[in-house]
């Protein structure tokens, strides 16, 4: 009787699971996620043959990578390198570009210092609530103080401070170029002078510098190596693809690096990485989100009935850097994509591109 009543319940169990996964592009045994060591090369692998993945369309893959100005990517299911190509010269050409070249980040940098606003909320050096101006000091912009006082830390984050977009150089971090426009949470416009002035936020609440708080708080705790330059108003972060491999895959673990927290706050995580404000549902803190019906393109003022990328999974969340540099987490596969490289097109951010690119990513599964 007992017999029966097992054998029922597991193939009612088989039966479940087939249906619950129909649909599913990757269907394995549960593997404990992997982490690299903190010092060294040595990185897990896993074939192609062992996840039952076409060949063929991964050399598909390649060539269009190849063909578009990549010069780096990677990819990691549970942890582990499934694909790992370099093609080109480093950045200064005068060498092969390889596993240490490094590399520039760009935007994608936005969700890195997302993460580090977190970490300074979790160590109470700070709160999003908090006027920005509590950080910046008065006169931060070329606004009334009544209307500087208004624009918090999570509107920074959230792209929504109401600073004046039409202005000319929205890279421009200098107060005479913060000028009032919308009352903040109003409007939604990527502009990267308040997402710069974030890395004085967090220096100015941690006394330390914006580099040497990213290492000790991320990279000492993940193995990265990388840095921030200072490139006229921006500070961009510079690194190889396999320390971006590494903050991806901090990401998918939920903030916490082979049983190290780095970032506990679940709550702050989980914001970061879903729709932080109704302007925009396709931004988090600093992050972009597929999967949603709407989205605000960098230039745009006003949502489009689209969605950040058709051919990828839903719930897919990105750093999207300028010329295509995509830091990225697909949390229902256990997948990291990492891709560094030129310009594939002139869109600001190559979004045709990318959703081509994870179509034939597909293609090596389906």
């Amino acid at each position: 009787m007992r017999y029966s009543a097992l054998l029922l319940l597991f193939f009612f169990l088989v039966a479940c699971g087939k249906d619950d996964h129909i649909d599913d592009p990757i269907i394995q045994e549960e593997e404990e996620l992997y982490f690299p060591p903190l010092v060294g090369n040595t990185w897990e692998r896993k074939s192609l043959a062992t996840l039952e993945w076409d060949s063929t369309a991964s050399l598909d893959l390649e060539n269009y990578l190849a063909s578009n100005g990549t010069r780096a990517f990677i990819i990691l299911q549970n942890g582990r390198i499934v694909m790992e190509r370099y093609w080109g010269n480093n950045i200064t050409n005068t060498s092969s570009f390889q596993e240490n070249s490094l590399w520039y980040w760009a935007s994608a940098g936005k969700t890195l210092t997302a993460f580090l606003v977190g970490i300074a909320q979790e160590e109470n050096l700070l709160s999003i609530e908090d006027k920005s101006s509590d950080y910046l000091g008065q006169g931060w912009t070329n606004m009334s103080l009544a209307q500087e006082n208004n624009i918090k830390i999570k509107h920074q984050l959230m792209m929504t401070t109401g600073l004046d977009y039409t202005a000319a150089d929205l890279d421009c971090t200098d107060d005479t170029c913060l000028v009032y426009l919308n009352e903040p949470g109003t409007q939604w416009y990527y502009h990267n002078a308040p997402y710069t002035l974030l890395e004085s936020v967090v220096a100015n609440a941690s006394s330390e510098t914006y580099n040497a708080f990213t290492d000790s708080r991320i990279e000492a705790k993940t193995g990265m190596d990388g840095t921030w330059i200072q490139q006229d108003y921006l500070n961009v972060y510079w690194s190889t693809a396999r320390d971006a491999a590494r903050f991806a895959l901090l990401l998918l673990a939920d903030g916490t690096w082979d049983g190290t927290p780095v970032l506990s706050d679940q709550t702050y995580l989980n914001q970061m990485r879903n729709t932080s404000q109704n302007l925009n549902e396709s931004y988090g803190y600093l992050t972009w989100l597929n999967g949603k019906p709407s989205i605000i393109y960098p230039g745009l003022a006003s949502p489009l009935g689209l969605q950040l990328s058709p051919n990828a999974p839903a719930d897919l969340y990105t750093g999207m850097g300028k010329n295509g540099q995509f830091i990225e987490v697909v949390p229902s596969l256990n997948l990291v994509v990492i891709r560094m490289g030129e310009a594939p097109d002139n869109s600001l951010v190559p979004t045709q591109f990318h959703d081509d690119m994870w179509l034939r990513i597909k293609a090596m599964w389906e």
